[in-house]
């Protein structure tokens, strides 16, 4: 009788250490609400200072860097955008509707496998699908502005005269929109949140084929949720072998619930299969 006793204070003393160590020691995540678009004021922009913005967007909220790069091998350069696209719209392959440079970006942007340049197409397409997301949607959420802005940095940056016009109410229309926003209801599944950060654009995972980053469909039989969760957060501290730096966001900590963040790492922990 005095053993069980000894046995049961001993695990109430582990259960209450645990319990202590768990709330008060390991650093708890905190809901953050989603990056607020930047408002902009347009109507006192010239047309340099809005192609410096499009330059912005393309080295910081488009993250187009990360695959439009000098290193090449996962997207193709811009700067050949709008020198190529005469022969892009000509090409046999083309499924578009653009008919110059503007429409042509615009569509890219929107509609990226509208035209897929021959080799950077999603393995297994035959260059018929793209990896890249609309810009418009998941965790980018372009604007018509901002997309305008990056098509004027492109246009300059090729040479080309640009055609675009700096739309005259988008500030104010951003700044209703921030007045009037209330933030974003939690994503109810997994599904919503790799579709909503277009994660199977990078990665193998939930049926899609991204080759950018490591396959996720076995990951939870080599990571524990510690490493997924890092992984997440500083998607820097730890590169997968065959794989380069900088090429994951590093801001979902910021744009993710802490029930979402949870919810997608007991899901990754989850696949089990073979890669």
């Amino acid at each position: 009788m005095r053993n069980l006793s000894k046995t049961i204070f001993f695990s109430l003393l582990v259960i209450f250490a645990f319990a202590g160590f768990a709330n008060f020691v390991v650093p708890q995540l905190q809901p953050a609400p989603p990056p607020k678009e930047e408002v902009l004021d347009l109507s006192a922009m010239t047309m340099d200072q809005f192609v410096a913005l499009g330059g912005r967007l393309v080295e910081g909220k488009g993250t187009c860097t990360l695959c439009h790069n000098e290193v090449g091998g996962r997207a193709p350069p811009l700067i050949e955008a709008v020198a190529l696209t005469s022969e892009r719209l000509a090409d046999a392959r083309y499924e578009g509707s653009a008919s110059d440079s503007e429409s042509y970006l615009y569509e890219s942007m929107l509609e990226p496998s509208a035209f897929v340049v021959a080799g950077f197409g999603k393995a297994g397409s035959g260059d018929t699908e793209s990896p890249m997301p609309d810009v418009s949607g998941g965790s980018i959420r372009m604007n018509e502005a901002e997309i305008l802005a990056v098509i004027a940095y492109l246009q300059d940056m090729g040479g080309e005269e640009i055609s675009v016009e700096i739309p005259e109410d988008a500030g104010a229309a951003a700044e209703e929109e921030e007045e009037d926003g209330e933030g974003r209801e939690p994503f109810a599944t997994v599904e919503e949140i790799l579709d909503e950060f277009t994660c199977g654009a990078c990665h193998m995972v939930a049926g899609e084929e991204g080759d950018l980053g490591p396959d996720l469909n076995a990951i939870g039989s080599a990571r524990a949720h510690d490493y997924l969760r890092r992984a997440i957060l500083d998607p820097n501290a730890d590169i997968a072998e065959g794989y380069e730096a900088d090429l994951m966001p590093d801001d979902y900590g910021e744009q993710l619930f802490a029930g979402e963040l949870e919810m997608l790492i007991e899901y990754l922990a989850a696949q089990q299969g073979e890669p």
